[in-house]
């Protein structure tokens, strides 16, 4: 039997699935991911919750990026292994679809379910007051500030970042709230982040319904994601995962298919 027809069996036999994804799924839409196949750095680790609430100059350095970065993960459109999970969940096979993925790919592949983990990149956060703006209106404000940028390009980096090192950064605006003047932030969970309670809480609920957990494009590395497949493991319930290279849950897995996720998945659509 080959690795795919062990998947497709796999989730066959189980009726439904706790469905964990990350940044894997999301390649083959141009967003690049953080890890390569040993689930080691492929660049410098992202920047922390802590630097970014406390220096004003590792915010404009975020700020610029992403003003250089959103029109690459802001145009990104689902492939085949979004829609892949998204018909697995109108088939009634998966209870609940929870993603490390900040990108909204799997809503807007049709997915209905989900639970963005790390929160959206879509969407920025005042952390005085909690207001909340699309991330279209973040952008007009940082070119209606910073007009000298806006043509500027660079290679893209994971979850709408791009590569900048050489910039200077020391005149960069970043603009306050409108409401209260608050530091804006992107509501994305950050490094050194922790992740809301009860998005987590939700989670555990939906995993405790479901009698199997299918792994979908994440090393795992981050405790965040790995904690769901230990549970899973501790309450008897099989884990298959599919991912190019090793995962931190390598030794837990009842199956393991090493091929890009659109092709293990193909299958389903």
């Amino acid at each position: 039997m080959t690795a795919d027809s062990d998947l497709k069996d796999f989730i066959e036999r189980h009726a439904r699935l706790f469905v964990l994804t990350g940044a894997g799924c999301s390649t083959n839409s141009g967003i690049p991911d953080y890890r390569d196949g040993d689930g080691q750095w492929k660049r410098t680790q992202p920047v922390t919750y802590q630097a970014f609430m406390a220096g004003a100059a590792t915010r404009q350095r975020y700020w610029a990026r992403s003003l250089v970065g959103w029109r690459h993960i802001g145009a990104a459109r689902p492939n085949p292994a979004h829609r892949a999970l998204a018909r697995l969940e109108s088939a009634g096979r998966s209870e609940m679809l929870v993603t490390q993925n900040v990108d909204r790919l799997h809503q807007a592949a049709g997915s209905a379910e989900v639970i963005d983990l790390h929160g959206r990149i879509d969407i920025v956060r005042c952390m005085a007051c909690d207001h909340v703006l699309p991330r279209e209106a973040m952008q007009e404000a940082l070119t209606r500030l910073n007009p000298g940028w806006a043509g500027r390009d660079a290679a893209r980096a994971p979850d709408g970042d791009a590569d900048l090192e050489a910039a200077d950064f020391a005149d960069f605006a970043v603009p306050d709230c409108a409401r209260c003047r608050g530091l804006l932030k992107p509501d994305v969970v950050f490094f050194g982040e922790t992740v809301p309670r009860d998005r987590v809480e939700a989670a555990f609920a939906h995993l405790a319904r479901a009698d199997a957990v299918l792994v979908v494009g994440t090393s795992l590395m981050v405790r965040s994601g790995f904690r769901f497949v230990e549970a899973a493991v501790a309450a008897g319930k099989p884990v298959a995962a599919v991912n190019l290279g090793r995962t931190r849950a390598d030794a837990l897995l009842t199956l393991k298919v090493a091929r890009p996720c659109e092709d293990a998945l193909a299958f389903l659509l």
